[in-house]
């Protein structure tokens, strides 16, 4: 019995132990609001021409593009065409493409308040109106309760919180 009374303040004496706690909260809004934009390219003007059994009328020409200014774009100058030898087979192709003219030098998109109010009306356009901030908003308290507000067309809020715990 003595031997057991001896064993036993050692068993209940507290041993030593080292732990290294690690805590780390991280919270982030991100509100955006989208800008105005617009993306447009010209056309050029084109033409073709293909057939078989066709030549150019007399005194004429195949069609054929003029050269435009700085402020319009090339022009077709049409052809003549006659068929070769009357009675054969023929085929004739034409196509043409007006192209866009150039727009002056400081003139073109006009952006107010993030909304595009007017534009170049070129062959391939692309436009976006800015977005609308309205009453977006977005806030975390100190105990992690994210809240997010929507604003207007063209916004998006994100939020999070981020909790890591270790330990060593």
């Amino acid at each position: 019995m003595k031997k057991a009374l001896l064993i036993l303040p050692f068993l209940l004496a507290a041993t030593p132990l080292k732990a290294d706690l690690h805590h780390k909260i991280t919270s982030s809004t991100q509100l955006t609001v989208n800008g105005a934009y617009t993306d447009a390219s010209r056309i050029g003007s084109t033409y073709a021409v293909s057939g078989s059994n066709i030549k150019v009328a007399t005194d004429a020409h195949f069609g054929k593009l003029t050269a435009g200014t700085a402020t319009t774009a090339a022009t077709l100058d049409v052809g003549a065409y006659d068929i070769n030898t009357v009675g054969a087979a023929y085929s004739f192709s034409e196509s043409w493409n007006q192209g866009d003219a150039p727009a002056a030098i400081g003139s073109g998109v006009d952006v107010t308040s993030g909304v595009v109010a007017d534009m170049p009306a070129y062959g391939e356009t692309l436009t976006m109106s800015g977005g609308v901030a309205g009453s977006l908003a977005g806030t975390i308290t100190s105990g992690g309760v994210v809240t997010l507000t929507a604003g207007g067309a063209g916004t998006s809020a994100v939020g999070q919180v981020i909790t890591e715990l270790s330990v060593d």
